[in-house]
């Protein structure tokens, strides 16, 4: 099964829903702080997304059992082998072993803190002052806000 970009890294439904509460949260918090929004827009600027991580891990087991295989035991080649074949099964799937660990200590996927950026970004009112109609200056417009 080929998973669908947009529901890569998700983990279970309760794990995705309490992530989504928690943003929901953060959102009506700063809602009432609007001088704060700047703050939290750079803040999100340095989280690091599930995706990340994934091969940020990925990398390190790698690397590290490819080293421990040359310098003390081939059999520590299982471990890059295990991780390439959880990396390829992330790539088709979009699950991995590590996925639900990740989500539990809140990696979130590029979606959801995209999602939360541009909340803020309407709360702030980003994206007030777009011009009327359907013509190219509101895409000009709208693609300006969104940057």
């Amino acid at each position: 099964m080929l998973a669908k970009t947009a529901t890569r890294s998700l983990g279970s439904p309760e794990t995705h829903r309490a992530i989504e509460r928690e943003a929901a949260d953060r959102l009506e918090w700063y809602a009432s702080r609007p001088h704060l929004i700047e703050r939290r827009l750079r803040a999100l600027d340095e989280e690091w997304d599930i995706e990340r991580a994934i091969q940020a891990n990925a990398a390190t087991l790698a690397l590290t059992g490819t080293v421990l295989s040359m310098a003390h035991d081939r059999r520590w080649a299982f471990l890059p082998l295990a991780v390439t074949g959880f990396l390829l099964q992330h790539a088709v799937q979009g699950w991995c072993p590590p996925v639900p660990v990740l989500r539990a200590l809140g990696f979130r996927t590029p979606g959801e803190i995209e999602r939360e950026r541009y909340a803020l970004k309407a709360l702030r009112g980003d994206f007030d002052d777009l011009p009327e109609g359907h013509g190219p200056e509101r895409a000009s417009g709208a693609f300006a806000a969104a940057h």
